[in-house]
């Protein structure tokens, strides 16, 4: 009798790092659910990795609205029963966003609402299905501007990029990793911070950076890896500071 088939939940997948995290994981033979907010550019997404001989489905997802995220967690669960990976690729840049003294705290706040507070939300909600695999794994897109070590060095090559929310929205990214994968290491689900690197997505207008390609791939690696790491910070050449 074979082995069931693997389920994973990816949000903000209708396009970037999102999409080709879920392409990765469906040509691994995991069946993939891209979570999203606008349905049309979601199901179109879906499509495409149906195309390629993927198994894809979509689901309607915002992270920002508690009753969309219970409903996406009905969906998924009716459908198979479980879930065994949730990757937290949801993520915004905000105009406005800045250093200190010049951030708009509005944007502040929308930057951690999406990047932190949803993060959480879905985490929340999916739970109880990532409960019911026999290897569950969280992953949390991450970013080495959350990092507060790599913040405090005035030698690092990004020292001067201070968005005040972003950071410190992905700064208490990792820190949900920590915590969450202390309580969860009893029950044998794998927590961990993945930062993808400087990619050409539409957070940057696509002018810098490395492919989606492999910006996917650091989350990609520590989902298929299967060798039990929990409570980690890595990137693309491996483990990132705190």
């Amino acid at each position: 009798m074979s082995d069931p088939v693997r389920t994973a939940l990816v949000t903000g997948a209708n396009k970037g790092i999102g999409l080709e995290i879920a392409r990765q994981l469906a040509a691994a033979g995991l069946r993939v659910w891209l979570g999203a907010r606008d349905p049309v550019l979601g199901e179109a997404a879906a499509a495409s990795l149906r195309d390629g001989g993927g198994d894809a489905q979509f689901v309607r997802l915002d992270v920002l609205d508690p009753e969309i995220i219970a409903a996406a967690a009905d969906t998924i669960g009716a459908d198979g029963g479980g879930l065994d990976v949730l990757v937290n690729n949801a993520g915004v840049v905000f105009k406005g966003d800045g250093p200190p003294g010049k951030a708009d705290p509005g944007a502040v706040r929308r930057a951690f609402d999406t990047n932190f507070f949803g993060a959480l939300a879905v985490t929340q909600a999916m739970l109880p299905l990532l409960r019911r695999s026999a290897s569950a794994s969280i992953v949390n897109q991450s970013s080495s501007i959350g990092s507060l070590a790599l913040q405090a060095d005035p030698e690092w090559v990004y020292a001067k990029v201070k968005p005040l929310g972003y950071a410190a929205a992905k700064a208490s990214l990792n820190m949900l990793t920590i915590q969450l994968a202390a309580e969860l290491e009893e029950e044998g689900i794998a927590v961990n911070s993945v930062n993808p690197g400087l990619v050409r997505t539409d957070l940057n207008g696509r002018t810098r950076g490395a492919p989606v390609e492999e910006g996917a791939a650091p989350a990609v690696r520590m989902i298929l890896s299967g060798d039990g790491r929990t409570g980690t910070f890595v990137g693309p050449d491996g483990p990132e500071p705190w």
